[in-house]
């Protein structure tokens, strides 16, 4: 089960490696978390943010995470 400290990490963690290295994990791509879904998703909880960043993209509920996301001051 996941709660609200996990959609707060969703939109505010950096992918810790690979291509998309310091991109937030609600902002990798569709393809990329379905390359994860089949070659298998890291173990821990990052693995479980991946697997519920997919879910929220398979079904459209990016907006529910967004507003979540820190803006970053104007210089």
């Amino acid at each position: 089960m996941f709660g609200k400290e996990d959609l707060l990490k969703l939109a505010r963690m950096p992918m810790p490696f690979g291509k998309y290295k310091g991109r937030v994990l609600i902002d990798l791509p569709e393809p990329y978390l379905l390359w994860f879904a089949h070659k298998g998703f890291p173990e821990g909880n990052l693995g479980e943010l991946l697997k519920l960043a997919l879910e929220i993209r398979i079904h459209g509920l990016e907006s529910v995470v967004m507003p979540l996301k820190q803006t970053r001051p104007k210089s």
